[in-house]
């Protein structure tokens, strides 16, 4: 075959084609590659030329290779100076808050329901342990410096022939006398907790997995509830428009009251069938003037609203809810529903609850969604929103589907009136009214709905002292409820898997066993063990079981997946504020009754009310404007506000931090990975969130 002499017509490239530019503007460099000259210039006429032209392209590509490596070299410096500059700001952070010395001893001095001695009795036992397991991490380690890393054998042999270890020295004996105690008394008692914690996480981790198949059911078979008739024919006739008498219960919550108001008063239904009561208990004379003030705005452009301040706050939200329940015109209303202060529903929000009760006289409520406008404001609420997420999307809807109950979340909810009533109305014996009601409405036959696509906008806490006292009453206030409504329980005539239901899995395994286990298991048995080695915990329960529980949870928020490592560890975390929660309300300690509000942060309420006046008529939207004109000075009160927040010091958590960074060395000594590297992260965990890292930093 004759050779082809057309190659000169063609564009010839050798090497690959690298643009390099650096970050910084004052070494930005780019360089093509081009059509090898030196081919061009050598013709045929020689091996010499091509090897030249070779030579050349290798220059080029030495040269490219260059400026890659520099660019690399320049993104290494600059993550490197990204790290210290976060670094720098993290021990500045941790210098403020130790110069600062304001801890949660402090702001937990305001309650005088619990003696100090009360309040700081759990973290004296968390503070002995952690003493104990520093003496026992620097006998460890003498011994280990001394040669005595022993096995059972080795053991069995120090205890009978002791002189051979030279035992007559006084820290011989002692450390002999110890591995005897170790072995006899203390590996046994907490091999025996270690494996009853095992059972509970076992059955509790069986019940998450459970609940998620029930989901997987609901979805892979689209089953929703659907009302008797329907929704839109209805609506369009006219037809079913009962009387609905809303409730926005608040007290000080300055921050969220516009954005509540206008969405409420906002709703698509007739005016004539709805009457908004705004249950102002804040003693704060200024957001009492605020509030009322908003009302009146309304009222004047036609809104069926009016506000109620109590002069006697008894009984929290409870009470408040109560007394507006007593008001004779409640008699005209048919339907209730609650919103709390920070919640804006829908316009159509009436339209899609409401038709459920046509024609369905056993039913007693209806629940929406919870959905968050500052989900992704910080960690603290991306973590939030996994435990959220699962609990409406597979708690709620598996247990509305299946068991026609569930416990109220408390707002976003439409109750049947003659339901409230047939059980009692609100009682304030719990910090906990919303579960309370459901129970003893449950009990009376009634049954529940859960709707899970239809959602109420909310906020959730941003700052972990607002987050901490939320789940103190969360967890504390189920365990009161449960010593109380055990009999009732009992005595009710609902069938026999529906008090069981009630006892074992809704207060027994979800709101006892759940703290217990993951406090004691992971916070106390498992660093205790490092020092005891002959209590053995698997590492299939230290890591691959929790990782499976974890994914699970995480599974209806598939955007959150990055997080599953700090869901993890952050969970374990919480568990000593869900654990002394739950032993506060179980033995009925001071703290058990502490109710603080929720601090919200207002954030979405501008956007809120801008999207409400495009909507409005032209004397709502002049309104709606006049409203917004008003934000600023809302700003400027929540700037001196902010100037009142502090970020704290948690003492318990900082203390179990120790304790668990101090068994992870203990674990170094015995070669345990799993448990050292699970140790260190768990205690680092503990750390950030001691020193209040985790959520919204305050200047």
């Amino acid at each position: 075959m004759s050779p082809s002499f057309d190659w000169w017509g063609k564009e010839v490239h050798r090497g690959t084609s690298v643009v390099v530019k650096m970050e910084n503007p004052n070494w930005s460099i780019s360089e093509i590659s081009s059509p090898n000259d030196d081919d061009d210039e050598c013709g045929g006429d020689g091996e010499l030329l091509r090897n030249g032209a070779r030579k050349g392209s290798r220059g080029k590509n030495a040269k490219q290779i260059t400026w890659v490596l520099l660019l690399k070299a320049h993104r290494a410096a600059g993550c490197l100076s990204s790290l210290a500059s976060a670094t720098i700001g993290l021990a500045s952070a941790v210098r403020r808050r130790v110069a600062a010395g304001r801890t949660d001893y402090d702001a937990a001095g305001s309650h005088p329901n619990e003696s100090p001695a009360l309040r700081t009795r759990f973290y004296f036992c968390i503070k002995v342990f952690l003493w104990l397991s520093v003496l026992l991490l620097g006998f460890e380690v003498a011994a280990h410096l001394h040669g005595w890393h022993l096995g059972a054998a080795e053991l069995q042999r120090l205890l009978v022939v002791p002189s051979s270890f030279g035992v007559r020295e006084l820290f011989a004996s002692l450390y002999a006398e110890w591995l005897g105690l170790r072995m006899v008394y203390i590996a046994p008692l907490l091999q025996f907790l270690a494996n009853t914690c095992v059972v509970l996480f076992l059955i509790q981790s069986a019940d998450r997995l459970i609940l998620c198949l029930a989901c997987f059911w609901i979805r892979f078979n689209k089953l929703k509830p659907r009302p008797k008739h329907a929704v839109d024919k209805d609506l369009e006739s006219g037809d079913y428009f009962p009387m609905v008498l809303i409730q926005i219960p608040m007290c000080n919550e300055r921050e969220v009251y516009q954005q509540s108001i206008a969405a409420v008063c906002n709703l698509d239904w007739p005016r004539s069938n709805v009457l908004v009561q705004v249950l102002d208990d804040s003693d704060d004379p200024l957001t009492q003037a605020l509030i009322k003030e908003e009302v009146d705005k309304w009222q004047k452009n036609g809104a069926n609203i009016m506000y109620r301040h109590r002069e006697i706050r008894e009984g929290y939200k409870a009470g408040n809810l109560k007394s507006a329940m007593n008001c004779s015109y409640v008699k005209d209303y048919e339907f209730v529903t609650i919103f709390d202060a920070d919640f804006q529903p829908s316009p159509d929000f009436l339209k899609q609850t409401i038709p459920y009760f046509k024609d369905n006289e056993e039913l007693g409520l209806v629940q929406a969604r919870w959905a968050f406008v500052n989900k992704d404001e910080n960690l603290l609420t991306r973590l939030q929103n996994i435990n959220l997420c699962f609990h409406f999307e597979v708690e709620q809807q598996v247990n509305g589907m299946f068991l026609n109950f569930f416990g109220f979340n408390g707002t976003a909810g439409v109750w049947r009136i003659k339901a409230l009533e047939d059980a009692g109305g609100w009682l304030e014996r719990t910090t906990v009214e919303d579960m309370d009601i459901a129970v003893r409405v449950h009990l009376k036959g009634w049954k529940f709905i859960f709707l899970n696509d239809v959602e109420c906008q909310c906020e959730l806490p941003e700052s972990y002292e607002a987050y901490r006292k939320q789940q103190h009453r969360w967890h504390s206030g189920p365990m009161q409820l449960f010593r109380l409504c055990l009999p009732d329980i009992l005595r009710s005539k609902i069938g026999f898997w529906k008090k069981a239901n009630l006892i074992f899995l809704f207060f027994l395994l979800r709101k006892l066993i759940l703290p217990f286990y993951s406090f004691t298991l992971f916070c106390v048995i498992l660093p205790m063990s490092m020092f005891v080695p002959e209590a053995e915990l698997p590492a299939w329960i230290v890591c691959y079981i929790p990782a499976t529980v974890s994914l699970l949870n995480i599974l209806p928020a598939p955007s959150s997946f990055p997080f599953i490592v700090p869901y993890l560890l952050f969970e374990n975390t919480m568990s000593v504020t869900k654990f002394n929660a739950m032993i506060s309300g179980l033995f009925q300690l001071g703290s058990a009754y502490e109710w603080v509000v929720t601090k919200k942060s207002g954030r979405s309420s501008e956007g809120d009310l801008y999207s409400l006046v495009e909507k409005e008529s032209d004397n709502q939207r002049e309104a709606s404007t006049s409203d917004l004109e008003t934000l600023p000075n809302s700003a400027s009160i929540l700037k001196e506000d902010s100037k009142q927040k502090h970020n704290r010091i948690y003492r318990k958590e900082l203390a179990l931090a120790f304790l668990l960074l101090t068994a992870s060395a203990r674990s170094l000594l015995s070669a345990h990975g799993i448990h050292f590297y699970f140790l260190l992260f768990q205690g680092v965990s503990f750390l950030v969130v001691g020193l209040d890292l985790i959520g919204q930093q305050i200047e």
